[in-house]
């Protein structure tokens, strides 16, 4: 095994904190794969939509899932690769241009353009995060994705701007410090998870994935190849867990065993005459309820979720232009009927999104949903690996202020990723 070669992520959501440790293989500098060589996970109890609220706690969650992941892997990590939330995120598009002056645009000029693009005035209580370039154009030829050795004037690049708030990677770095470990790169976690599951053809076409949390829903476009759109909706699992408790009057417990054990996101999927036994406490006494009640809940309930997604598709322009439909992720992609109820909502083609193209070893412990965000952490820092990026200048950049120094570092720009 080795240890330059050892990459791990790390997924710190409103319900669960995983961990994963892999080792990057494959046909570098093009084609890295991972091997994935132990996951771990734990309950999170320190961050509330998707905010850390208690460094202690959201620290004690991250310390055991690394560990038992490091446990599992046989090896230990220092630096983690670390999602944030999409909420917190903020994208804008920034254009650059400048002269040619020789024969043909070399890497320089490239290099040069994305530089000015990048250049937008930041607000002051926001940091940049990715700078991915879209497309480009020399003199007036436009859609170029890789402009080197054409011959011009003029070079022009649209670039994708993704910013985030200062505060949340600040309490985010303190408490993986506090573990113990240190943060390699914060990854905006939508990006991350489509890197896991989307395929070329499907952002060639047009996809949205939409990645189901806990505590909200995110929303990323691709079209043409590139990232078009993100965007968040403020409903999650919690909601219909909620709604479960409310509308059954059980526990929160009990309606999450009740969720996982016998709920349907898909009213017509389930048998009108199956009964289901309620907990209940001694003064409720024994209680049935037909299961179509409980599928009723969870089915009215991400109906709206996916109703204000698909708006949210429509409002940024994508609406009947997203060829390849939908690819869903996240804890509540897995439940039965969600990709039914999905596809009756968007009215296009719906799967489920599993994290296992470009994977090896361990494949089964990441073979759900809710493992693409953390499998496409470890995918990320596999491309770092692999173009030689992940600089110990990077390594040791604080963040904060020094977020910007990190991607500042690293000369390279993202265009591989997204």
């Amino acid at each position: 095994m080795n240890s330059e070669r050892i990459v791990a992520g790390l997924d710190i959501g409103s319900a669960k904190t995983t961990a994963i440790i892999a080792e990057v293989e494959g046909d570098l500098p093009k084609h890295p794969t991972i091997k994935v060589l132990g996951v771990g996970q734990s309950r999170t109890t320190g961050v509330h939509q998707g905010v850390v609220s208690d460094i202690e706690e959201t620290t004690n969650s991250i310390k055991k899932a690394v560990e038992d992941a490091e446990r599992m892997a046989g090896a230990d990590v220092e630096d983690l690769f670390c999602g944030i939330a999409g909420e917190h995120a903020q994208a804008m598009t920034s254009k650059g241009i400048v002269a040619i002056s020789h024969d043909e645009i070399t890497l320089s000029d490239v290099e040069r353009v994305n530089e000015v693009a990048r250049a937008q005035a930041i607000p002051p209580d926001r940091q940049l995060l990715h700078a991915i370039p879209q497309e480009y154009t020399v003199d007036r030829n436009a859609g170029i994705r890789d402009p080197i050795g054409m011959t011009g004037t003029r070079l022009e690049t649209e670039m994708y701007l993704v910013t985030i708030g200062n505060s949340p990677p600040i309490h985010l770095r303190r408490s993986i410090e506090r573990a113990g470990y240190k943060l390699r790169e914060l990854v905006l976690e939508p990006l991350a998870a489509a890197l896991a599951v989307l395929t070329e053809d499907e952002k060639e076409l047009g996809v949205a994935h939409v990645e189901m949390g806990a505590s909200t829903t995110d929303l990323a476009i691709f079209h043409e190849g590139k990232i078009r759109h993100l965007g968040t909706i403020k409903f999650g699992g919690k909601n219909v867990t909620r709604d479960i408790v409310h509308g059954l009057g059980v526990t929160q417990a009990d309606a999450e065993r009740l969720k996982e054990r016998f709920g349907s996101a898909y009213e017509p999927l389930v048998d009108p005459g199956e009964v289901i036994q309620l907990p209940s406490t001694a003064a409720q006494g024994e209680r049935h309820i037909p299961r179509e009640l409980l599928a009723h809940i969870i089915h009215q309930r991400m109906d709206e979720v996916f109703d204000l997604v698909q708006r949210e598709i429509a409002a940024a322009g994508f609406a009947g232009k997203l060829s390849a439909g939908v690819v869903l992720t996240g804890g509540a992609a897995a439940m039965p009927g969600a990709a039914e109820l999905a596809n009756e909502v968007f009215g296009t083609g719906v799967r489920v999104g599993v994290p296992t193209q470009n994977v090896g070893g361990l494949v089964d412990t990441v073979d759900a949903p809710r493992f693409a965000t953390v499998v496409g952490l470890a995918q990320y820092g596999a491309n770092r690996v692999a173009l030689g990026a992940a600089t110990t200048s990077a390594r040791r950049t604080p963040i904060g202020k020094g977020m910007e120094g990190i991607t500042a570092k690293l000369k390279f720009w993202l265009q591989d990723f997204f």
